[in-house]
């Protein structure tokens, strides 16, 4: 094994990247390590591993391997993903605008990468360590919602809705608040112990200017940014350029997206002062939405969980699973899933707006979900959630 690696390990499953390179395993180190258990790693690398370095002479021999053959394409992390596969399913492929290039054996549990750079390897090795780990959680029963979610005292706030809905807003104002921050856009969850266990999505943090400045967090991150210190290397350089030249305004580009800055996971916490959980049990679910010129209010429209708040293959939009890690998904039709639903269906949830005072929408979200749950009464009594309307026994 190269002589630098990181055990990524979460609900039991497991992902070693190695790198002759000490800086590449030490990126999946800090990524993963404020929400997934990631630690240097000395031992026999069983499971998948992912193999990065920086490596010219294999890089240029895969990317040729690739283009001296048919192949296909696909647009993957904002450049072109050109890949080809073998007919043993080993498949090889190539970005040549970010200079780097993969093989996936599937027989060995082994994606290698091959770059001109270290940190667009580091980038995409713990890219892909995710989605290793990912498609094992899928395979053992974990469903991924879009969702932010925050935690109290093991609780989990769970927060639903599309693009724009208010799910980071919720969960920022919930972790500004006093709660633990557990995912800003997205979380595993898989009936368990007569509940539903939530474990956190790491990645990189998107957050607007304007909601950095809503919440007193813009100056903090500018001041940082002066000093030379430096956010996640995915974020546009005009973001990077707002914050030198102090604008606070937001920012979109040509197809009128939001450019925000992007925030590594342990700069949550060191940057914002939002600690952040491991993971954490549903005991509420907020539906939001953000009202221009309206005040906090329970809507309390009947919402509930449906297929949109569900995350799948068919949806990924920036990381298509080019290598096929992904098995078949589970059948949404049947348990675990119909499972979920109604477990989740049982606990207090609510249709929400919110409006853009900071100090009216976090007043009012505390005290919605800080009564106490129904999930705390039922662990005391250990009853478990089997008398609640809707429960699957």
């Amino acid at each position: 094994m190269s002589p630098y690696a990181t055990r990524i390990t979460t609900a039991d499953r497991a992902v070693t990247v190695t790198s002759d390179v000490l800086s590449i395993p030490a990126w999946s180190q800090r990524y993963f390590g404020s929400w997934w258990n990631a630690a240097e790693f000395s031992g026999p690398a069983t499971g998948p591993v992912v193999a990065a370095d920086v490596d010219a002479a294999e890089l240029s021999r895969l990317t040729r391997d690739v283009l001296d053959h048919p192949h296909e394409s696909t647009p993957y992390a904002g450049s072109a993903m050109l890949y080809r596969r073998d007919g043993d399913g080993t498949v090889t492929a190539a970005q040549p605008g970010q200079d780097l290039a993969f093989r996936y054996q599937p027989d060995e549990r082994r994606l290698r990468i091959a770059g001109g750079d270290d940190t667009p390897v580091a980038t995409a090795a713990a890219r892909l360590a995710r989605e290793l780990l990912r498609s094992q959680l899928l395979a053992d029963g974990w469903t991924i919602l879009h969702a932010s979610a925050a935690v109290k005292d093991g609780e989990a706030v769970l927060t639903l809705g599309g693009k724009g809905a208010g799910k980071t807003t919720t969960a920022l104002l919930l972790a500004r608040a006093g709660r633990r921050l557990l995912a800003n856009d997205r979380v595993f969850v898989r009936p368990e112990d007569g509940g539903v266990r939530v474990l956190p999505w790491p990645a990189a943090a998107a957050i607007g200017l304007g909601l950095l400045d809503a919440l007193g967090l813009y100056d903090g991150v500018r001041d940082r940014v002066l000093a030379g210190e430096r956010l996640h290397p995915t974020q546009h350089q005009r973001v990077t350029d707002a914050l030198t030249s102090g604008t606070r305004e937001p920012l979109f580009n040509e197809r009128g997206k939001e450019l925000k800055p992007q925030f590594f996971p342990d700069q949550l916490d060191t940057w914002l002062g939002m600690p952040l959980a491991a993971e954490g049990r549903a005991a509420h679910v907020l539906f939001p939405r953000i009202s221009t010129g309206e005040g906090p209010a329970v809507l309390d429209d009947g919402r509930e969980l449906d297929a949109d708040d569900v995350f799948t293959a068919g949806t990924e939009d920036r990381y298509p699973d080019v290598f096929g890690l992904i098995r078949a998904e589970t059948d949404r039709s049947r348990s675990p899933y119909d499972e979920l639903a109604q477990r989740l269906s049982a606990l207090p949830r609510h249709g929400i707006t919110l409006g853009h005072d900071v100090q009216a929408n976090t007043g009012f979200l505390t005290g919605l979900v800080d009564q106490r749950s129904p999930a705390a009464d039922l662990a005391d009594t250990g009853r478990g959630f089997d008398h609640l309307p809707g429960h699957a026994r």
